[in-house]
């Protein structure tokens, strides 16, 4: 295979102007535009509204280059372009070539009758996807939800989000945003399928390849091409096999390592290697990285209706995690350490399962290479979201199959493939948002019709091993029963949505939480990225520009006020609501968790941000940690202590997500903040595998009065091999009520090469106690966690770069709840 890339430094202008700019490919008219100084920062401030311009022009890019000699003397070249934003006609020195029209799709097109010696000219239109969907809005109004969007953008392949949302900005980007390049060879590896076979304990692993001949004059006959797989194993053992291209190639795995989703074992990976051979020239070669497993979504009638676990290697697991969308609204700009960075973050919380939202992007490879190393299950949704669609029409259909096949054939063999969903949220649609309307009655057949029979048979037909599901939330029933807890999955808003208080978690027990969410701001240093210190209110219009929720601040507002006093500053608030969110989250996936001989999945919306904005996720924009991301590490924990609390009555449980028996002990203590026992007590215990196991029911009732209310806790501790493994601190009263004192917190530092250790202390409660270093940004062991009095945590991060043990002393800040008010 000859390649010759186009990726590199082009030059753009818009339609009708006489200036071209220099540009970067992969790249957007965004950032281009940006990078030559000529829009401001459409993220800081209100510019957003400023560069509304950018996405209802046109533009045209353009990219002169001379062709490689060994490319040139080729019979066939091809013009490969792996992504093009969205709507396009692409021009080869002066001759129109192709138009396009998805995103999603990668584009071939076979261009040597146009190329020669010398300069060669590529030029590319781009029309304003704004103007399109706009246009075919006012001929087909399609259903759809929300605001603070630009209408129509089902009527377009392209990221619905990029048209904004109600975290996202309305900035919808335009460029060839993937690799474009010049290819040429006799013939091609056109696919090549890896499958695994598990039986009894023996795995092997098979190829089929598909080869598209490219210059059939230099091939006599079928059988002078040849292909290879080469297997490596992680400790770098390679198997090999040889055949022709027409035949499944197989090898048998010698001593098979088994790979497993994050806190379940390791996560081994074996390079696949499969070459196209003409006698000894290569002509083509893929390589792979699979992870050996078995998976399957287990759907088993039980006495709550049928449910809805995914079993990876024989083991039911509870799929702990949250939803992704696309990390910058920008997506070229998202840097590979950015991505990392997301995908451990997750994985140190103990996350085993992203779901990657429907109204965003088909990842980068990156992504999944990244999932797989970390041991994190991805439910994959297809880009479909909250709209109906024009799946009636032929054309639609027909460019949505190619992007389907390669998507399908593209991530089918990761192990951390764990579903193909079809669409987001759209059977609500149909049956709570009141698009069934007479008018669109041939969009309704359509819809049923595609999502399931056509798509979940092109699904099949390319990945006969995955597991399909047909939208999210479901029952599988077309459009009915789309919110039930008996089967299926759910997405249960009624808290933030309906404003039902955090208890209503407890009301219901779904098959598989697949959405459930609460707001918080982000990162007061994010937060200053876009708005000056006279916009640091609640109210004020900058924050509530970078809220795209209607109300959305001021329902943070309602939902503090039940729970906290009204804070003392807007640093202050910013944490409030962090912890806020934090304890929604906490006690929506510890009730679930509770009862996962019912419940299967919790994933929580969201884990990252497209830009700085307040919004549901557990890590901002900029990268910082919410107070959720740590709760998450701790409620996401494989063994989980948690206290089902009922007035004066607390029931403790400890949730083993692990296939082994846990021993240990739980320790409890009611006492005042200030340290003071009241009663306490312990017991031994032996909590079965993949189980719940009730510990004690605890009655305060003869001890607890309206005069001391206000000052009891129950504090918890999980104890194994004298190390505490968990603690919790439950108050009887809401915590705006909790008779806090100042919380006095001795501190000491020690470092040990490039670690910090951090031992507190505290003489009466701290309650979520947030650590922090003035200008620095940390990831610390732990944080936003309780302190009862007298008790002591050593909490670690790595030593700030350059920073001393005095220096480190001297930046760090501590805030507890009793600060905030």
């Amino acid at each position: 295979m000859i390649k010759q890339t186009l990726s590199g430094a082009w030059q753009f202008r818009q339609a009708g102007s006489d200036e071209w700019l220099p540009a970067r490919v992969p790249g957007g008219v965004h950032t281009d535009l940006l990078a030559a100084g000529r829009i401001p920062d459409p993220f800081a401030g209100d510019n957003e509204k400023r560069v509304q311009w950018v996405a209802e022009s046109d533009w045209e890019y353009r990219q002169p280059f001379v062709v490689d000699a060994d490319l040139l003397n080729e019979s066939q070249v091809f013009l490969v372009c792996d992504g093009l934003d969205t709507l396009t006609e692409v021009m080869l020195n002066g001759q129109l070539i192709a138009s396009t029209d998805n995103m999603y799709r990668q584009y071939r097109w076979a261009v040597k009758s146009w190329l020669h010696a010398g300069e060669n000219e590529l030029r590319i239109t781009f029309h304003s996807p704004v103007k399109y969907v706009t246009d075919q809005e006012k001929i087909r109004t399609l259903p759809g939800v929300g605001d603070l969007k630009i209408n129509g953008a089902s009527h377009l392949r392209k990221a619905p989000s990029h048209f904004g949302w109600d975290w996202g900005p309305m900035l919808p980007p335009i460029g060839i945003w993937k690799d474009i390049r010049l290819e040429a060879s006799v013939a091609r590896l056109a696919d090549v399928h890896v499958r695994q076979q598990h039986t009894r304990g023996q795995v092997s692993v098979s190829a089929l390849a598909t080869v598209e001949a490219q210059d059939t004059s230099r091939i006599s006959d079928a059988s002078s091409l040849r292909v290879t797989m080469t297997i490596t194993a992680p400790d770098g053992r390679p198997q090999s096999i040889e055949g022709p291209v027409d035949q499944t190639l197989v090898l048998p795995i010698d001593r098979p390592q088994l790979w497993w989703p994050n806190d379940f074992g390791a996560q081994p990976l074996y390079q696949v290697e499969v070459k196209l051979l003409q006698a000894d020239a290569e002509l083509d070669r893929r390589i792979y990285a699979i992870g050996l497993r078995t998976l399957e979504l287990r759907q088993q009638p039980d006495e709550w209706g049928r449910s809805f676990t995914f079993v990876v290697n024989g083991v039911p697991i509870f799929a702990k995690g949250s939803n992704w969308i696309p990390a910058d609204s920008f997506p070229t700009r998202i840097a590979p350490e950015q991505l990392e960075h997301l995908i451990r973050s997750a994985a140190e919380a103990h996350h085993n399962m992203l779901r990657v939202w429907g109204g965003g992007l088909y990842e980068d490879e990156y992504f999944y290479d990244l999932c797989d190393r970390y041991g994190i299950l991805v439910w994959q949704d297809f880009m479909f979201a909250c709209a109906g669609y024009p799946l009636h029409e032929e054309a639609f259909l027909a460019t949505v199959k190619v992007e389907v096949e390669q998507a399908v054939r593209r991530l089918r063999q990761h192990a951390c493939l764990a579903l193909w969903c079809g669409n987001n949220e759209m059977e609500g649609g149909w049956t709570q948002w009141g698009w069934n309307k007479p008018e669109n009655a041939d969009l309704k057949a359509a819809d049923r019709r595609f999502f399931y029979h056509i798509l979940p048979q092109w699904v099949k037909a390319n990945d006969p091993d995955s597991n399909y599901w047909p939208s999210s939330p479901s029952s599988n029933m077309p459009h009915e029963a789309t919110e039930s807890d008996a089967v299926g999955d759910t997405h249960v808003w009624e808290v933030w949505h309906g404003l039902k208080p955090f208890s209503y978690y407890r009301e219901r027990v779904s098959r598989f939480v697949s959405e459930f969410g609460f707001q918080s701001l982000p990162a007061l240093a994010t937060i200053a990225t876009y708005a000056e210190p006279s916009e640091w209110n609640m109210t004020s219009y900058l924050m509530e520009h970078h809220q795209r929720h209607t109300n959305g601040n001021g329902k943070i507002i309602t939902y503090l006020t039940q729970h906290f006093q009204l804070a003392k500053d807007f640093p202050s608030l910013v944490y409030l609501t962090q912890v806020l969110q934090a304890e929604a989250m906490r006690i929506g996936v510890e009730h679930w968790r509770r009862h996962r001989d019912r419940c299967s999945g919790a994933l929580y919306w969201q884990l990252n941000d497209c830009w700085p904005v307040a919004s549901w996720s557990s890590i901002d924009y900029a990268g910082r940690w919410k107070a959720l991301q740590y709760a998450s590490r701790r409620f996401y924990a494989p063994v989980l202590l948690s206290i089902e609390d009922n007035g004066d009555r607390m029931n403790v449980f400890v949730t083993n997500d692990t296939p082994d028996t846990w021993q240990g002990e739980v320790r409890w203590s009611l006492e005042t903040v200030r340290g003071e026992t009241r009663m306490d007590g312990q017991a031994a215990i032996h909590a079965a595998p993949l189980a719940t196991t009730p510990v004690s029911q605890l009655d305060f009732a003869d001890r607890v009065t309206d005069e001391n209310r206000r000052e009891l806790i129950l504090v918890c501790e999980l104890w194994r091999n004298d190390q505490r493994m968990a603690l919790t601190v439950t108050p009887l009263v809401p915590d705006k009520h909790l008779r806090l004192e100042e919380a006095q917190v001795e501190v000491q530092l020690q470092t040990a090469g490039t670690k910090l250790s951090i031992l507190l202390r505290a003489h009466t409660l701290a309650r979520f106690v947030e650590l922090s270093f003035k200008d620095t940004d940390v990831v610390f062991s732990d944080n936003y966690f309780d302190l009862p009095a007298h008790a002591s945590l050593a909490v670690t991060c790595s030593l700030p770069e350059g920073w001393t043990l005095d220096q480190s002393r001297q930046a760090l800040r501590i805030r507890s709840l009793a600060d905030s008010h």
